[in-house]
């Protein structure tokens, strides 16, 4: 797995309106942060932090939640799901999934 810095710079371009968003590298890819919070990641997809009342609709509407390996197992981590792709460029969208990411 490796991290598209190309996408998280995008990513954080489209967020303009959020106020400074920062880009971190973050195990193998890159932290989003704004007001000083991660917010998001980037590995090779976009993935935004939820709580349990957003897990719902992004499952819902398809997303999955971050998944890696380690220790021979599969580890499964329920507080990133990846953005819908019709997010990634549409600007209002994405606003609104970041503001509840921060939330």
């Amino acid at each position: 797995m490796s991290g598209s810095r190309s996408l998280a710079e995008h990513v954080a371009d489209q967020l303009a309106p959020l106020g400074e968003v920062t880009i971190h590298r973050y195990f193998g890819g890159w932290a989003l942060r704004g007001h000083g919070r991660q917010f998001a990641m980037v590995m090779d997809t976009l993935y935004l932090r939820v709580d349990g009342a957003a897990r719902s609709s992004y499952e819902k509407a398809g997303s999955t939640p971050f998944t890696y390996h380690a220790a021979g197992r599969e580890v499964v981590v329920h507080t990133y799901y990846s953005a819908p792709a019709e997010a990634i460029d549409d600007r209002t969208e994405l606003y609104a999934l970041a503001r509840a990411a921060l939330a």
